[in-house]
């Protein structure tokens, strides 16, 4: 072979690999994942069309109404615990399954029942359930197993119907009232309750629904579900501290009253409204979490000893 067919033969050589190196920068991008971002961006535009109005209401609500201003903070941390696991739930095979339809033809359900019965749960509700059906369907269900947890805490950032709210404020107003009054009785404080309305001898004190306890209550539980997700791997924990939260924050809002009214009795009946009240809400909401950490850290340190022991 001489020196120009050898000098031809290096040049093809050298083509080929430029052409498969190429080949293989254009093969990064097939016409079947450009297809794959078209159907996802697709899908992306009917959800927002089907759902713009009842996101943006439920937006506006979690700035309006006091009750549910934790709302905007539960998406933020489903998006931080799917991020904070992608090395857990990326490595699932992907295997689409067919029986995701039945959330998702059940979320559309639940959205048309709702628009045209004038019911915003309902709505809500099926956007978190549509969100699991998609998931089910073009991943699989071993996929959304790995994303339970910040699956279900999307439905923490749903306010409950006006009916329950109610139902449960009123009962609380008057659980409130009267573990205030007993307390108020054991202080040596003379009182006199009337339903809601805690009667002291320099002014009166009305249980309203901002002070029934709900509102705390609704932020502990939410805030309880955090903390165990991310400080706690044992399910039957997580769970306790859920509903330790509950008397946690009944006590808390039980304190705040009777704090209100001291104020009110000894220093003025202008101590019992405004800023103090709404600083004193928070202090005691504070020590409420607070006192809810300080219970799992000693619990788990019992626990250890005890399976040391």
């Amino acid at each position: 072979m001489d020196e120009s067919s050898r000098y031809n033969m290096a040049i093809d050589t050298t083509d080929l690999a430029e052409n498969a190196r190429a080949g293989s920068r254009t093969d990064l991008h097939t016409p079947r994942d450009w297809n794959h971002y078209f159907q996802g961006a697709l899908l992306l535009i009917l959800v927002g069309a089907l759902y713009f109005q009842v996101l943006l209401n439920l937006f506006r609500q979690w700035f309006a109404d006091p009750n549910y201003s934790h709302g905007i903070f539960v998406p933020l941390f489903s998006a931080f615990l799917c991020w904070n696991r992608r090395q857990t739930w990326t490595q699932n095979p992907v295997r689409p399954s067919y029986y995701g339809l039945v959330l998702i033809v059940g979320a559309l359900g639940m959205l048309i029942v709702g628009t045209l019965g004038a019911e915003l749960f309902l709505t809500r509700v099926s956007f978190v359930v549509l969100l699991g059906g998609l998931a089910a369907y073009f991943a699989g269900w071993q996929l959304l197993g790995a994303l339970l947890a910040p699956w279900l805490v999307l439905f923490l950032m749903v306010p409950i119907p006006v009916i329950v709210f109610n139902e449960i404020a009123f009962p609380l107003q008057l659980l409130a009232s009267r573990i205030a009054s007993s307390l108020l009785e054991l202080l040596q404080v003379p009182v006199l309750r009337e339903g809601n309305v805690i009667v002291l001898p320099s002014m009166s004190l009305d249980v309203v629904e901002a002070c029934s306890g709900i509102r705390s209550l609704m932020s502990l539980i939410t805030l309880a579900v955090f903390y165990g997700l991310l400080a706690d791997r044992r399910r039957w924990m997580r769970w306790l501290l859920v509903v330790l939260s509950v008397p946690v924050a009944l006590a808390a809002n039980a304190t705040r009253i009777v704090g209100a009214a001291l104020l009110g009795q000894y220093m003025g009946p202008q101590f019992a409204e405004g800023f103090f009240h709404v600083f004193s809400g928070w202090l005691i909401f504070a020590l409420a979490l607070v006192l809810l950490i300080v219970f799992h850290k000693v619990g788990s340190r019992l626990m250890r000893r005890r399976a040391t022991t």
